[in-house]
């Protein structure tokens, strides 16, 4: 019997967040956006300029009978510099921070055990400042951002390769 869940991520820009999860069974949609602003239904304009406190993010519907919550987590965190308060990559500002938003007490258990546990593994050197919030109103960025990975493809390619994300991937993951 299908479970159907969310988890919301931000892990910088969302564009390089949504191919990770879309290829999974179980992960029936990636959705980009915005979630922990103080403004509703923001555009990408309002959110870039790091004024409305949004992170930029992506919502997984997921049926946790194929893929556990655990699973996502497993895969969050390598997408991820989780000790960089500032941003992430060449995306600096506080709309590029990392959270988890927590739909939930069991997910908010489990994501304070997989902090906990990669803190303990010293994979890195420096404070895993990844937040762990209570979940908030997701808005659907515009839809020029929704599987940018798809329909934008060597736009994708190029900005990932100039971000960093992959080589910084490969040195600690």
């Amino acid at each position: 019997m299908r479970k159907i869940e969310k988890a919301t991520f931000a892990g910088g820009c969302f564009w390089c967040m949504v191919k990770p999860f879309d290829q999974w069974d179980g992960v029936i949609s990636v959705v980009s956006g915005y979630t922990g602003g103080t403004i509703e239904n923001p555009s990408y304009e309002q959110v870039k300029t790091g004024t409305t406190g949004h992170y930029e993010a992506v919502q997984i519907m997921y049926d946790s009978s194929i893929i556990s919550y655990q699973t996502i987590l497993d895969l969050y965190w390598p997408q991820i510099d989780p000790t960089d308060a500032g941003g992430q990559f060449h995306d600096r500002g506080p709309q590029y921070r990392t959270a988890i938003f927590y739909h939930n007490a069991a997910q908010k258990e489990t994501a304070i055990n997989s902090k906990k546990s990669l803190k303990e593994s010293n994979r890195f050197q420096k404070e895993i400042v990844t937040d762990i919030l209570p979940a908030q109103p997701f808005y659907p960025a515009e839809d020029y951002h929704q599987a940018f990975y798809k329909k934008n493809e060597k736009e994708y390619k190029l900005d990932r390769e100039k971000s960093g994300r992959d080589v910084f991937i490969q040195k600690y993951w």
